[in-house]
């Protein structure tokens, strides 16, 4: 199956299957979906919503963040993955929005990737979440489904297939398919035991073909 052939195929199961795909992460600003995703990285959306209730409430602005310091907000996140660095990154984030940024969350990837702990992934969710821009954000999930279903080739390296992601899926479609992506990895095409027998994707998944191929020569 040519490469054009599987994208299409692949982009009309998930519109007809999953016409809404969105953020698991519980945010209610930009400035609060900044947050999560910040701490989201190398850990869970479900671990992260547990903790930003009580971080969201006592610093709802960029301001209040920003006046805080690294050891208050390490205790507010201690129980995620990296807490120590992740809390000077928010510290530091909040204070750069404060003096660089009037306070608002900017909407080019150059400009998000400016503040601390924000990198290209961070920066993508951000444009494409709040600001619909066309941006493929390639964590884990999408950077290890569209390589098995053989939407990219086997890279290493998550902006080459950003790149290859983006260079298929129609434009107004890119937001959505990064969550479709998502999901379908996070509770379908998982990494060590992928539901194959659930999936609606088979008739056009490279692994599902190959492996199902070595099945019948064996």
């Amino acid at each position: 199956m040519r490469k054009k052939e599987r994208f299409e195929n692949v982009i009309d199961w998930f519109q007809k299957n999953m016409p809404i795909a969105e953020t698991e992460l519980h945010y209610n600003s930009p400035f609060e979906l900044l947050i999560a995703v910040i701490l989201s990285a190398q850990c869970t959306d479900k671990r992260v919503n547990m903790i930003t209730p009580r971080l969201f409430q006592d610093f709802p602005t960029p301001e209040a963040l920003a006046a805080s310091t690294p050891e208050v907000i390490f205790e507010y996140i201690r129980s995620i993955s990296y807490p120590n660095n992740k809390a000077k990154h928010l510290v530091g984030m909040a204070r750069m929005l404060v003096n660089d940024f009037n306070s608002e969350v900017p909407d080019t990837l150059e400009k998000l990737i400016k503040l601390p702990g924000v990198g290209r992934k961070t920066a993508n969710v951000i444009q494409s979440v709040v600001y619909n821009k066309a941006a493929m954000a390639v964590d884990t999930h999408v950077f290890r489904v569209s390589n098995r279903i053989g939407l990219t080739t086997n890279s290493k390296n998550p902006l080459v297939t950003e790149l290859e992601l983006t260079k298929y899926i129609p434009k107004g479609l890119i937001p959505i398919a990064h969550h479709w992506l998502i999901l379908h990895g996070r509770y379908v095409c998982q990494a060590r035991t992928p539901k194959c027998d659930q999936c609606g994707l088979r008739p056009f998944c490279k692994y599902y073909s190959d492996s199902h191929k070595l099945e019948k020569d064996s």
